[in-house]
């Protein structure tokens, strides 16, 4: 799906029209947990989704029509999200539950998982929750079957307030440190190689905002400015995403 093709209705309120922003502010935090995720032999989530604006003009109306949906299986490569639709459009016809969907990153409208009876993101379902009195966020809560918390205090990072340094990196990226290096050593050939887009394990580890392992992959050797087949180097993606404990690491 093109970018031109989705973005937010005129008449969103301010308050979700910050929910959209801080939504897309903190995806990085959404997909460094995925990405952890996907490595897990165990999974730890109970739920991953992001939520996507779809549009489309219907008879010939001036306004098109926007709807706000949930998408999973995600994956992202620094620039695009891509997903699968859960949901039934109410009106749309030109995307139907179960479609394979691309969508840049400053178009997503919200992102959520859930691990271990806590939510972590969800920021345009907050906003909602806050217009709600007590029995309709119990009732709302009831029907998503999640605890939601306080809607004044939107979580991004496990454990960030027992653990502050969670919110500037993975724990399992420093305890993972010692099987990296083992595994760079067993697996050389891990440094020079690119996939079919031409994403290096650096540009990976980069994206997913993980220091220790960006540091590990540089000590061992491997080149901070391969290039992707877009012409992105890592540092790139460090900027763009502002994962500020990276960048100055790949300035050097």
């Amino acid at each position: 799906m093109a970018k031109k093709d989705v973005f937010f209705a005129e008449g969103d309120s301010p308050k979700m029209m910050e929910a959209y922003k801080k939504a897309q502010e903190t995806f990085k935090y959404f997909w460094r947990e995925l990405s952890w995720e996907y490595r897990r032999i165990v999974p730890a989530l109970d739920l991953a989704c992001v939520k996507v604006a779809f549009s489309q003009k219907l008879n010939e109306s001036d306004e098109p029509i926007v709807e706000h949906m949930w998408i999973n299986e995600i994956n992202f490569d620094g620039e695009k999200i891509y997903g699968k639709l859960i949901n039934d459009p109410n009106e749309l016809t030109n995307v139907k539950n179960g479609d394979s969907v691309e969508i840049p990153v400053d178009q997503i409208s919200d992102w959520l998982f859930c691990t271990q009876g806590k939510t972590y993101g969800g920021y345009t379902i907050q906003a909602m929750r806050s217009e709600m009195n007590t029995k309709e966020r119990k009732e709302h809560d009831n029907a998503w079957g999640l605890n939601f918390g306080d809607y004044n205090d939107i979580l991004v990072a496990y454990e960030q307030k027992e653990k502050p340094e969670n919110l500037i990196e993975h724990p399992m990226s420093g305890n993972m440190k010692d099987s990296l290096i083992d595994f760079l050593k067993q697996n050389p050939d891990e440094l020079l190689s690119k996939d079919e887009f031409g994403y290096t394990f650096l540009h990976n580890e980069t994206i997913s905002g993980n220091k220790t392992s960006v540091e590990v992959l540089l000590q061992s050797g491997m080149d901070k400015n391969e290039k992707t087949n877009n012409g992105k180097t890592a540092l790139d993606f460090a900027r763009l995403l502002n994962w500020e404990h990276i960048i100055p690491i790949l300035e050097k």
